[in-house]
């Protein structure tokens, strides 16, 4: 498990990071995410110890990143996969790591069987694509067998294949009781991987929530209805409107789409009314959706509402 109390970072004047506190569990992918500049790479250099926190702590297990004696065997990183030595050959670059940290050439070996770079296990790494640097740092993460995986933007510059391949081993690390904490700019692929997920915004706390809590959460989830009687429809309707924060719009002949009521609690008021249904069923956001409402006012960089006014010449 990864801690953060009260963790803040200051540049000056400048808070980086704003008092933050959540914990990642074990047993699952743990999604970080926010605008640029939000604080997301400080936040991850914090917990590895490469940054030292204005206040507050990042514990790994309960102890810090620092106080491990071979960190690799207990956190496996991956922040910026092109930090190496590009006449190293992708094993002599891992061969480095693991004799640091008491690991055997063989697992260095195993690690890059598993990534897909064995063929080219001893060509030089500045010859390499931005996908190969990608899956050399993820075989680095993997190096030591942690416990705990923080993974910075690991499908930066990957295939689809490669994409789906990522998805399907940060899963099976966590299905294995493992903590997976990673970060994205790939809503898309973050809404399939991610089990939980938490956002920031200008360095401060927007959301620590399951996946599934969150999209039910946003305004553009509703409920979609059919209701093949007129009277029936009405009656829902009524009964419906009367409720506290509940908005019900038309979608056509028979249908409408609720906000604000779960799909249950509609199906249990269509019971007790003695309404017949042809379709109930949830039309839930996008992870994109539900993010954008979230950080509208969290962007360092916003684009205006209106166009600028042409210059007079």
């Amino acid at each position: 498990m990864i801690t953060l109390r009260d963790l803040t970072k200051r540049y000056g004047e400048r808070v980086a990071v704003d008092r933050l506190t959540f914990d990642i569990a074990e047993g699952q992918v743990t999604g970080f995410l926010g605008p640029n500049g939000a604080g997301k790479s400080t936040t991850m250099r914090m917990i590895l110890g490469l940054d030292h926190p204005s206040r507050g702590e990042a514990l790994i297990d309960g102890r810090p990143y620092s106080a491990y004696r071979h960190p690799l065997r207990e956190v496996g990183t991956l922040l910026d996969a092109k930090a190496l030595h590009p006449t190293r050959s992708a094993r002599s670059h891992l061969l480095a790591q693991a004799r640091s940290n008491g690991i055997s050439a063989k697992r260095v070996d195993d690690v890059l069987e598993t990534v897909g770079l064995a063929t080219v296990a001893r060509r030089r790494t500045g010859a390499f694509s931005l996908g190969m640097y990608q899956r050399l740092g993820i075989a680095g993460a993997l190096l030591g067998d942690p416990k705990v995986l923080v993974l910075d933007e690991p499908v930066n510059g990957l295939d689809p294949d490669g994409v789906r391949w990522v998805r399907d081993l940060v899963r099976e690390q966590a299905a294995e009781g493992r903590t997976v904490f990673l970060s994205s700019h790939l809503m898309s692929e973050m809404q399939l991987t991610a089990d939980r997920l938490v956002i920031i915004g200008k360095g401060r706390l927007l959301a620590d929530r399951p996946m599934t809590e969150l999209l039910a959460s946003s305004s553009r989830t509703s409920v979609r209805v059919h209701v093949p009687g007129q009277e029936d429809l009405r009656h829902l309707v009524e009964h419906l409107t009367g409720r506290p924060s509940v908005e019900v719009a038309s979608a056509g002949e028979g249908l409408v789409d609720i906000k604000g009521c779960a799909a249950g609690e509609v199906g249990d008021l269509a019971h007790r009314l003695g309404v017949r249904l042809h379709e109930l069923r949830t039309i839930s956001a996008s992870l994109e959706d539900a993010y954008m409402e979230l950080t509208a006012r969290s962007l360092e960089y916003g684009v205006a509402s209106e166009p600028a006014p042409k210059e007079r010449g």
